[in-house]
Protein backbone atom coordinates (compact mmCIF):
# COMPACT_ATOMS: atom_id res chain seq x y z
CA UNK A 1 0.00 0.00 0.00
CA UNK A 2 1.35 3.15 -1.05
CA UNK A 3 1.31 6.59 0.47
CA UNK A 4 -1.84 8.44 -0.59
CA UNK A 5 -0.95 11.98 -1.94
CA UNK A 6 -3.76 14.82 -1.77
CA UNK A 7 -3.20 18.75 -1.85
CA UNK A 8 -0.26 18.11 -0.43
CA UNK A 9 -0.57 15.75 2.46
CA UNK A 10 0.82 11.90 2.92
CA UNK A 11 -1.65 9.58 4.14
CA UNK A 12 -0.20 6.73 4.74
CA UNK A 13 -1.97 3.14 5.53
CA UNK A 14 -3.88 3.11 9.30
CA UNK A 15 -4.15 6.96 9.10
CA UNK A 16 -6.53 9.34 9.45
CA UNK A 17 -6.57 12.90 7.97
CA UNK A 18 -8.61 16.06 7.54
CA UNK A 19 -7.70 18.29 4.79
CA UNK A 20 -8.43 21.90 3.77
CA UNK A 21 -8.09 21.83 -0.10
CA UNK A 22 -7.54 25.80 -0.83
CA UNK A 23 -9.77 27.44 -3.47
CA UNK A 24 -10.48 31.15 -5.10
CA UNK A 25 -10.53 33.48 -2.21
CA UNK A 26 -13.49 35.68 -1.59
CA UNK A 27 -13.64 39.46 -2.20
CA UNK A 28 -13.02 40.17 0.99
CA UNK A 29 -10.04 38.11 1.13
CA UNK A 30 -11.32 35.52 3.37
CA UNK A 31 -9.75 32.15 2.79
CA UNK A 32 -12.18 29.14 0.96
CA UNK A 33 -11.36 25.42 1.19
CA UNK A 34 -12.85 22.40 0.87
CA UNK A 35 -13.38 19.70 3.60
CA UNK A 36 -11.98 16.07 2.81
CA UNK A 37 -11.75 13.00 5.36
CA UNK A 38 -9.67 10.69 4.38
CA UNK A 39 -9.23 7.15 6.46
CA UNK A 40 -6.94 4.37 5.39
CA UNK A 41 -7.32 1.32 6.63
CA UNK A 42 -4.74 -1.23 7.74
CA UNK A 43 -5.37 -3.65 5.28
CA UNK A 44 -5.39 -3.35 1.58
CA UNK A 45 -9.06 -2.79 -0.25
CA UNK A 46 -11.03 -0.49 -3.09
CA UNK A 47 -10.67 3.38 -2.76
CA UNK A 48 -14.05 4.82 -2.20
CA UNK A 49 -14.43 8.78 -2.48
CA UNK A 50 -17.89 10.34 -1.43
CA UNK A 51 -19.26 13.75 -2.30
CA UNK A 52 -21.76 15.88 -1.18
CA UNK A 53 -23.25 19.45 -2.04
CA UNK A 54 -21.78 19.72 -5.18
CA UNK A 55 -24.79 21.85 -6.24
CA UNK A 56 -24.46 23.97 -2.81
CA UNK A 57 -28.50 23.97 -1.43
CA UNK A 58 -28.39 20.25 -1.58
CA UNK A 59 -27.84 19.23 2.09
CA UNK A 60 -28.45 15.99 2.96
CA UNK A 61 -25.79 14.33 2.00
CA UNK A 62 -23.80 16.73 3.79
CA UNK A 63 -25.33 14.78 7.05
CA UNK A 64 -25.09 11.24 4.98
CA UNK A 65 -21.03 11.87 5.07
CA UNK A 66 -21.11 13.01 8.59
CA UNK A 67 -22.85 10.17 10.11
CA UNK A 68 -20.70 7.51 8.01
CA UNK A 69 -17.44 8.95 9.14
CA UNK A 70 -18.38 9.33 12.84
CA UNK A 71 -19.98 5.67 12.64
CA UNK A 72 -17.97 3.06 14.46
CA UNK A 73 -18.30 1.16 11.49
CA UNK A 74 -15.51 2.64 9.51
CA UNK A 75 -13.36 1.82 12.37
CA UNK A 76 -12.16 -1.33 10.72
CA UNK A 77 -12.12 -0.28 7.24
CA UNK A 78 -9.88 -1.97 4.64
CA UNK A 79 -8.93 0.04 1.43
CA UNK A 80 -9.21 3.76 1.67
CA UNK A 81 -12.26 5.91 2.05
CA UNK A 82 -12.05 9.90 0.61
CA UNK A 83 -14.98 11.77 1.76
CA UNK A 84 -16.06 15.25 0.76
CA UNK A 85 -18.86 16.83 2.75
CA UNK A 86 -19.03 20.13 0.77
CA UNK A 87 -17.64 20.42 -2.61
CA UNK A 88 -19.47 23.33 -3.70
CA UNK A 89 -18.80 25.46 -0.71
CA UNK A 90 -19.55 28.92 -2.37
CA UNK A 91 -22.85 27.48 -2.90
CA UNK A 92 -23.26 26.30 0.75
CA UNK A 93 -22.11 29.65 1.78
CA UNK A 94 -24.53 31.25 -0.56
CA UNK A 95 -27.33 28.64 -0.11
CA UNK A 96 -26.85 28.54 -3.74
CA UNK A 97 -26.84 25.95 -6.52
CA UNK A 98 -24.33 27.38 -8.41
CA UNK A 99 -21.13 29.22 -7.99
CA UNK A 100 -20.94 32.81 -7.58
CA UNK A 101 -19.90 33.09 -11.16
CA UNK A 102 -23.01 31.62 -11.63
CA UNK A 103 -22.12 28.54 -13.28
CA UNK A 104 -23.11 24.63 -12.67
CA UNK A 105 -20.22 22.82 -11.06
CA UNK A 106 -21.90 19.87 -12.18
CA UNK A 107 -21.80 20.96 -15.77
CA UNK A 108 -17.83 22.30 -15.89
CA UNK A 109 -15.59 19.00 -15.42
CA UNK A 110 -13.52 18.13 -16.55
CA UNK A 111 -12.48 21.97 -15.85
CA UNK A 112 -8.51 23.91 -16.22
CA UNK A 113 -6.47 25.03 -13.95
CA UNK A 114 -6.69 28.64 -15.46
CA UNK A 115 -10.76 29.07 -16.37
CA UNK A 116 -13.41 30.42 -14.65
CA UNK A 117 -13.83 29.44 -10.97
CA UNK A 118 -16.23 26.72 -11.57
CA UNK A 119 -13.34 25.35 -13.81
CA UNK A 120 -10.94 25.40 -11.57
CA UNK A 121 -12.61 24.29 -8.49
CA UNK A 122 -13.81 21.17 -11.05
CA UNK A 123 -10.38 20.55 -12.09
CA UNK A 124 -9.00 20.59 -8.26
CA UNK A 125 -11.73 18.10 -7.40
CA UNK A 126 -11.12 15.76 -10.13
CA UNK A 127 -7.60 15.94 -9.88
CA UNK A 128 -7.39 15.70 -5.85
CA UNK A 129 -10.01 13.62 -5.51
CA UNK A 130 -11.38 11.96 -7.96
CA UNK A 131 -8.80 10.49 -10.27
CA UNK A 132 -7.56 8.69 -6.98
CA UNK A 133 -10.01 6.34 -6.34
CA UNK A 134 -11.54 3.03 -8.24
CA UNK A 135 -15.27 4.31 -7.02
CA UNK A 136 -17.26 6.95 -5.99
CA UNK A 137 -21.13 7.50 -4.78
CA UNK A 138 -21.96 11.53 -5.37
CA UNK A 139 -25.24 12.82 -3.08
CA UNK A 140 -27.81 15.01 -4.15
CA UNK A 141 -31.25 16.05 -3.51
CA UNK A 142 -34.07 17.85 -6.05
CA UNK A 143 -34.47 21.54 -6.40
CA UNK A 144 -35.83 24.16 -4.12
CA UNK A 145 -39.50 23.57 -3.58
CA UNK A 146 -38.98 19.80 -5.53
CA UNK A 147 -38.50 16.28 -3.65
CA UNK A 148 -37.24 13.39 -5.24
CA UNK A 149 -37.67 9.82 -4.14
CA UNK A 150 -34.69 8.02 -2.70
CA UNK A 151 -32.97 6.95 -6.10
CA UNK A 152 -29.85 5.52 -7.95
CA UNK A 153 -29.15 7.01 -10.81
CA UNK A 154 -25.95 5.05 -12.85
CA UNK A 155 -24.84 4.03 -16.23
CA UNK A 156 -26.52 0.74 -15.73
CA UNK A 157 -25.56 -0.57 -18.92
CA UNK A 158 -21.66 -1.29 -17.35
CA UNK A 159 -22.17 -4.69 -15.27
CA UNK A 160 -19.77 -3.36 -11.85
CA UNK A 161 -21.64 -0.21 -12.13
CA UNK A 162 -25.37 -2.41 -12.38
CA UNK A 163 -23.74 -4.84 -8.94
CA UNK A 164 -22.86 -1.16 -6.98
CA UNK A 165 -26.65 -0.29 -7.54
CA UNK A 166 -28.08 -3.11 -6.79
CA UNK A 167 -26.15 -3.40 -3.58
CA UNK A 168 -27.25 0.25 -2.26
CA UNK A 169 -30.60 -1.89 -1.94
CA UNK A 170 -33.02 0.88 -3.29
CA UNK A 171 -36.66 -0.09 -4.76
CA UNK A 172 -35.71 2.32 -7.65
CA UNK A 173 -32.44 2.30 -9.97
CA UNK A 174 -32.89 4.96 -12.92
CA UNK A 175 -30.81 4.11 -16.07
CA UNK A 176 -29.13 7.47 -16.51
CA UNK A 177 -27.23 8.78 -19.76
CA UNK A 178 -23.71 10.32 -19.27
CA UNK A 179 -24.06 14.40 -19.61
CA UNK A 180 -21.71 16.52 -20.83
CA UNK A 181 -19.37 18.32 -18.47
CA UNK A 182 -20.77 16.50 -15.48
CA UNK A 183 -18.80 14.72 -12.77
CA UNK A 184 -19.92 11.18 -13.97
CA UNK A 185 -18.58 11.24 -17.41
CA UNK A 186 -15.60 12.79 -16.38
CA UNK A 187 -15.38 9.83 -13.87
CA UNK A 188 -16.06 7.17 -16.22
CA UNK A 189 -13.38 8.35 -18.91
CA UNK A 190 -10.85 8.26 -15.43
CA UNK A 191 -12.14 4.47 -15.15
CA UNK A 192 -13.98 5.72 -11.86
CA UNK A 193 -17.53 3.74 -11.17
CA UNK A 194 -19.73 6.29 -10.00
CA UNK A 195 -23.32 5.95 -8.20
CA UNK A 196 -25.55 9.24 -8.00
CA UNK A 197 -28.01 9.10 -5.35
CA UNK A 198 -31.11 11.57 -5.21
CA UNK A 199 -33.18 11.72 -2.35
CA UNK A 200 -34.99 14.91 -0.57
CA UNK A 201 -35.49 18.01 -1.22
CA UNK A 202 -32.63 21.13 -1.74
CA UNK A 203 -31.98 23.24 1.72
CA UNK A 204 -33.88 20.84 4.03
CA UNK A 205 -32.98 17.62 5.84
CA UNK A 206 -35.11 14.66 5.26
CA UNK A 207 -34.23 11.83 7.59
CA UNK A 208 -35.68 8.98 5.40
CA UNK A 209 -33.25 10.08 3.19
CA UNK A 210 -30.70 10.82 4.75
CA UNK A 211 -30.92 7.22 6.87
CA UNK A 212 -32.05 5.61 3.40
CA UNK A 213 -28.11 7.15 1.80
CA UNK A 214 -26.46 6.14 5.10
CA UNK A 215 -27.72 2.33 4.90
CA UNK A 216 -27.12 2.13 1.37
CA UNK A 217 -23.58 3.53 1.14
CA UNK A 218 -22.65 1.34 4.06
CA UNK A 219 -24.10 -1.83 2.07
CA UNK A 220 -21.90 -0.80 -0.87
CA UNK A 221 -18.66 -0.77 0.82
CA UNK A 222 -19.77 -4.13 2.71
CA UNK A 223 -20.30 -5.05 -1.01
CA UNK A 224 -16.49 -3.94 -1.81
CA UNK A 225 -15.07 -5.53 0.86
CA UNK A 226 -14.47 -2.40 2.49
CA UNK A 227 -16.37 -3.35 5.93
CA UNK A 228 -17.09 -6.57 6.99
CA UNK A 229 -20.59 -8.38 6.68
CA UNK A 230 -23.72 -7.40 9.16
CA UNK A 231 -24.01 -9.89 11.22
CA UNK A 232 -27.86 -8.67 11.86
CA UNK A 233 -30.56 -10.62 10.50
CA UNK A 234 -33.20 -8.95 7.09
CA UNK A 235 -36.16 -10.26 7.15
CA UNK A 236 -37.11 -8.80 4.14
CA UNK A 237 -34.93 -7.92 0.65
CA UNK A 238 -35.15 -5.65 -1.28
CA UNK A 239 -35.22 -6.56 -4.98
CA UNK A 240 -34.54 -3.05 -7.16
CA UNK A 241 -36.29 -2.52 -10.53
CA UNK A 242 -34.45 -0.85 -13.00
CA UNK A 243 -36.51 1.60 -15.34
CA UNK A 244 -34.92 2.85 -18.53
CA UNK A 245 -37.29 5.58 -19.67
CA UNK A 246 -38.62 8.89 -17.07
CA UNK A 247 -40.50 11.66 -17.86
CA UNK A 248 -41.51 15.29 -16.10
CA UNK A 249 -45.46 16.13 -16.54
CA UNK A 250 -46.14 19.64 -16.84
CA UNK A 251 -48.87 21.62 -15.52
CA UNK A 252 -51.53 22.75 -18.48
CA UNK A 253 -53.19 25.56 -16.50
CA UNK A 254 -51.70 28.60 -14.15
CA UNK A 255 -52.65 28.56 -10.84
CA UNK A 256 -53.13 26.65 -7.50
CA UNK A 257 -52.54 22.71 -7.01
CA UNK A 258 -54.23 20.66 -4.77
CA UNK A 259 -52.43 17.34 -4.70
CA UNK A 260 -53.78 13.87 -5.18
CA UNK A 261 -50.61 11.64 -5.40
CA UNK A 262 -47.43 11.47 -3.41
CA UNK A 263 -43.91 10.52 -3.80
CA UNK A 264 -43.89 6.31 -4.57
CA UNK A 265 -47.27 6.18 -5.69
CA UNK A 266 -48.03 4.05 -8.56
CA UNK A 267 -50.11 5.93 -11.47
CA UNK A 268 -52.12 4.97 -14.16
CA UNK A 269 -52.26 6.74 -17.61
CA UNK A 270 -55.22 9.19 -17.98
CA UNK A 271 -55.48 9.10 -13.75
CA UNK A 272 -55.41 12.44 -12.11
CA UNK A 273 -52.43 13.60 -10.25
CA UNK A 274 -53.42 17.04 -9.07
CA UNK A 275 -56.17 19.72 -10.00
CA UNK A 276 -55.40 23.17 -10.77
CA UNK A 277 -57.80 26.08 -9.56
CA UNK A 278 -58.04 29.54 -10.01
CA UNK A 279 -57.76 32.04 -7.29
CA UNK A 280 -61.55 32.10 -7.14
CA UNK A 281 -61.58 28.26 -5.94
CA UNK A 282 -63.22 27.18 -9.29
CA UNK A 283 -61.33 24.64 -11.42
CA UNK A 284 -59.61 25.00 -14.12
CA UNK A 285 -58.12 21.35 -15.11
CA UNK A 286 -56.70 18.67 -13.75
CA UNK A 287 -52.78 17.29 -14.74
CA UNK A 288 -53.44 13.63 -16.02
CA UNK A 289 -50.77 11.08 -15.85
CA UNK A 290 -49.15 10.18 -19.13
CA UNK A 291 -48.10 6.64 -18.62
CA UNK A 292 -48.44 4.10 -16.27
CA UNK A 293 -44.96 4.26 -13.86
CA UNK A 294 -43.82 5.55 -9.78
CA UNK A 295 -43.18 8.93 -8.94
CA UNK A 296 -40.24 9.79 -8.32
CA UNK A 297 -40.50 13.24 -8.25
CA UNK A 298 -42.39 15.87 -7.50
CA UNK A 299 -43.14 19.45 -7.15
CA UNK A 300 -43.66 20.84 -3.38
CA UNK A 301 -45.02 24.45 -3.43
CA UNK A 302 -49.30 24.39 -4.36
CA UNK A 303 -48.40 27.12 -6.73
CA UNK A 304 -47.53 26.51 -10.40
CA UNK A 305 -46.95 28.41 -13.83
CA UNK A 306 -48.80 26.98 -17.06
CA UNK A 307 -45.80 24.44 -18.55
CA UNK A 308 -43.89 23.93 -15.05
CA UNK A 309 -43.01 20.51 -14.55
CA UNK A 310 -44.80 19.07 -11.35
CA UNK A 311 -44.30 14.65 -11.76
CA UNK A 312 -41.37 12.99 -12.40
CA UNK A 313 -42.47 9.63 -13.21
CA UNK A 314 -40.58 6.98 -13.45
CA UNK A 315 -41.99 3.69 -16.50
CA UNK A 316 -41.80 0.24 -14.51
CA UNK A 317 -42.59 -2.78 -16.41
CA UNK A 318 -43.59 -4.11 -12.92
CA UNK A 319 -44.82 -1.03 -10.71
CA UNK A 320 -46.50 -3.15 -8.55
CA UNK A 321 -43.34 -4.52 -7.09
CA UNK A 322 -41.32 -1.25 -6.80
CA UNK A 323 -44.65 -0.47 -4.24
CA UNK A 324 -43.88 -3.32 -2.43
CA UNK A 325 -40.28 -2.55 -2.16
CA UNK A 326 -41.03 0.63 -1.25
CA UNK A 327 -42.88 -0.33 1.90
CA UNK A 328 -40.21 -2.22 2.58
CA UNK A 329 -37.68 0.57 2.77
CA UNK A 330 -40.09 2.38 5.19
CA UNK A 331 -40.57 0.04 7.28
CA UNK A 332 -36.55 -1.08 7.49
CA UNK A 333 -35.88 2.71 7.69
CA UNK A 334 -38.01 3.72 10.80
CA UNK A 335 -35.85 2.06 13.72
CA UNK A 336 -33.25 3.72 15.32
CA UNK A 337 -30.44 1.45 14.23
CA UNK A 338 -30.26 2.20 10.26
CA UNK A 339 -26.81 1.02 9.67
Amino acid sequence: MEPLLIAGHKILPGETKRIEIPMVRLYTDTTMSIPVFVKRGKRNGPTLFLSAAIHGDELNGIEIINRIINSKSIQALKGTLIAVPMVNVYGVLNQSRYLPDRRDLNRSFPGSKRGSLAARMAHTFLTEIVSKADYGIDFHTGAIHRSNLPQIRANLDDPETLDLAKAFGLPVLLNSNLLDGSLRQCAADLGTKILLYEAGEALRFDELAIRAGVKGTTKVMRHLGMLNKSKAKTNSIIEPIIARQSGWIRANESGFVMHHKQLGDFVSKDEALATISDPYGQKLDDVLSNADGIIIGKQNIPLVQEGEAMYHVAYFKEPDDVVENLEIMNEELLPEDYT
